[in-house]
């Protein structure tokens, strides 16, 4: 597995380890859970993945011309590897209530299967080619792609130490993360 990807797995796992079911779905109001988080996780590292399956089937790269605001954006997220706040995420990878016990293995089954996608585009079209558009970053080579869902995923994994630190609080002693 790329580099990047392997770290994504690596960090998620080592977060949520030995979180209870209760645990995983707990949040403050108006807030994700970390389940909520992972399973939004999930959904983009599948949307990445049938992006890149879209490609493979229609033989080419499907990306478009960048606009000068997603140029921007792309170096300051990929490049600069910082995560703007307040963004609304897209529609298609909002939560949409995944059993937080399967969760991990589903995460980790995306995060394979996205691999696998963008290494046989990266095989087919090159490792220079922008493939498909991100909603907000524009057109993104593999590479870019692999870095994006790391500085994505690590915005998220503050999000997920700080609801475990908020929990502490909120349920019994000995349900502590």
């Amino acid at each position: 597995m790329d580099f990047w990807l392997e770290r994504i797995h690596s960090a998620i796992v080592s977060s949520t380890r030995g979180m209870s079911a209760k645990q995983l779905q707990w949040h403050p109001e108006s807030k994700w859970s970390v389940a909520e988080i992972l399973e939004h996780l999930s959904l983009t590292y599948n949307g990445t993945r049938i992006g890149c399956e879209r490609c493979l089937q229609a033989e080419k790269p499907i990306a478009t011309v960048p606009s000068l605001g997603e140029r921007l954006s792309k170096i300051v997220v990929v490049k600069l590897r910082y995560m703007p706040k307040g963004r609304q995420a897209p529609r298609g990878t909002l939560p949409q209530g995944a059993p937080p016990e399967n969760i991990l293995p589903i995460l980790q089954q995306r995060i394979e299967g996205m691999d696998g996608a963008m290494r046989k585009c990266e095989q087919r079209f090159g490792s220079r080619v922008t493939l498909i558009n991100h909603p907000f970053l524009g057109p993104l080579t593999a590479a870019e792609w692999r870095k994006f869902h790391w500085v994505h995923a690590r915005h998220h994994l503050r999000q997920i130490e700080h609801l475990k630190n908020t929990m502490r609080h909120h349920l019994p002693r000995e349900q502590d993360p």
